[in-house]
């Protein structure tokens, strides 16, 4: 029997976007998108693509950037960094919401409850995630240091998790809403799927 090129699974598709001003004008290096490909290939297994973008705190911008990705170059994730605080400038969450099918407040509420361990002024953090189409989109903070953290979770001295990291949902949600299967490596974060779900 010859499979057909539809039949083949289909290969997960990220999208990694960097929300800053300054940083898309070149005054400092963006970190955010280095920091999230390096945790990415650690922590995935197999191949997957990559695209990303490194755009201005522009609300019109963060729009047409998220649906490009999604409906076009047909990512099933999209991860943005910065402009989720309080300050004018971050539209980053309104943008999402904009173009978004629906709401997964789960993620917002986690991630500042993960980063409520390491920082009060995590209360001030507006991330929010949503489906768009067949595409999960999350909001994470700008700085590596913190993108690890929320996607790990709190762990001990002993790297014993304590509060599991938002990447433990993401590859049975991203299967959910897109059909697209992957394995995370248990060590760096362990993701988590019903009995029924897994594949030996």
């Amino acid at each position: 029997m010859t499979t057909t090129q539809s039949q083949l699974p289909k290969k997960l598709t990220i999208g990694l976007i960097s929300i800053s001003d300054r940083a898309s004008l070149g005054v400092y290096e963006d970190k955010g998108i280095p920091a999230l490909t390096d945790w990415l290939k650690k922590a995935i297994i197999g191949d997957f693509d990559i695209h990303h973008a490194l755009i201005a705190d522009d609300q019109t911008t963060i729009e047409q950037t998220l649906k490009h990705f999604a409906d076009e170059l047909g990512c099933q994730l999209i991860l943005t960094t910065g402009g989720t605080g309080p300050t004018k400038r971050d539209v980053t969450p309104e943008a999402t919401l904009a173009i978004a099918d629906k709401e997964m407040y789960g993620f917002g509420e986690q991630m500042r409850q993960i980063s409520l361990h390491f920082v009060p002024t995590a209360i001030l953090s507006r991330q929010v995630a949503v489906v768009r189409n067949d595409c999960l989109i999350i909001n994470l903070p700008g700085q590596p240091k913190s993108i690890k953290e929320t996607l790990e979770g709190v762990k001990d001295k002993d790297g014993n998790v304590l509060v599991k990291g938002i990447f433990s949902a993401v590859a049975y949600g991203v299967e959910l809403i897109s059909g697209v299967y992957f394995e995370t490596d248990a060590a760096i974060c362990e993701s988590f799927r019903p009995k029924s779900a897994k594949r030996s």
